[in-house]
C-alpha cells in the first residue's frame, strides 16, 4: 500500500485518529481516516456442561446493556493469552486451565485497524471477579445452544460473541 501526507488528528486514551493520502491502483490517491486502536481479546468460557457465561455491560458508545463475551483492550506488548486470562477472571471471576484460539476479527475495518484475537476457555474454575472501578457488569450463564439461538435472532448483537459463538459451535464445542 502506496500512502503519503500522513498526520494524527487526535490522540486520545483509547484510540487515535490518522489521516492519510492512500494510493489506489489507477484510481488515484484518496484521502482516508483511520481510527487506531491497540487490539482486543476475547474469551468464550465454555463450562463442561455446554453451558457459557456472558456478561451484561454499559456500553455508552451505543447507548444500550449489551450481552457479551468476557473481553479487553490489549495493553502494549501483551500478549493475547495473558489479555483474555486477565479479563476473564476480571469480569466473571473464571480461571481458564486452557484457551484455545478461535482466529482474529476485524470489527469494521473499513474504519479501524482494530484486531480482536478470540479464545474459548475451557477448564474452568470459579473465583472472585475484579472488575475496573468504572465496569458494572453481570454475568449470565446460559447454554450454548441458547446464545447460538440469541445471536441469529439480534437478541445478541456484539460482533466479537457472534464470531466466537459460530467459531466454537463449529469446533464442536
Amino acid at each position: 500500500m502506496e500512502t503519503r501526507e500522513r498526520a494524527i488528528l487526535f490522540r486520545g486514551l483509547v484510540v487515535n485518529i490518522e489521516q492519510m493520502e492512500v494510493k489506489i491502483g489507477a484510481k488515484g490517491w484518496h484521502r482516508y481516516q483511520i481510527v487506531r486502536h491497540p487490539g482486543g481479546v476475547g474469551v468464550l468460557p465454555l463450562h463442561a456442561d455446554g453451558s457459557v457465561t456472558l456478561i451484561r455491560q454499559l456500553r455508552p458508545a451505543v447507548g444500550s446493556i449489551m450481552l457479551e463475551l468476557p473481553a479487553g483492550r490489549l495493553s502494549p506488548g501483551e500478549a493475547p493469552e495473558l489479555c483474555g486470562s486477565r479479563e476473564l477472571l476480571e469480569e466473571t471471576g473464571l480461571r481458564a486451565a486452557r484457551l484455545e484460539p478461535l482466529g482474529i476479527f476485524h470489527p469494521s475495518p473499513g474504519v479501524f485497524d482494530e484486531v480482536i484475537h478470540l479464545f474459548l476457555g475451557t477448564g474452568l474454575s470459579q473465583g472472585e471477579a475484579e472488575p475496573e472501578a468504572y465496569e458494572d457488569i453481570e454475568t449470565i450463564r446460559l447454554p450454548l445452544a441458547e446464545a447460538l439461538a440469541m445471536a441469529a435472532d439480534g437478541r445478541i448483537t456484539d460482533g466479537k460473541t457472534i464470531v466466537a459463538l459460530l467459531r466454537a459451535s463449529r469446533r464442536g464445542a
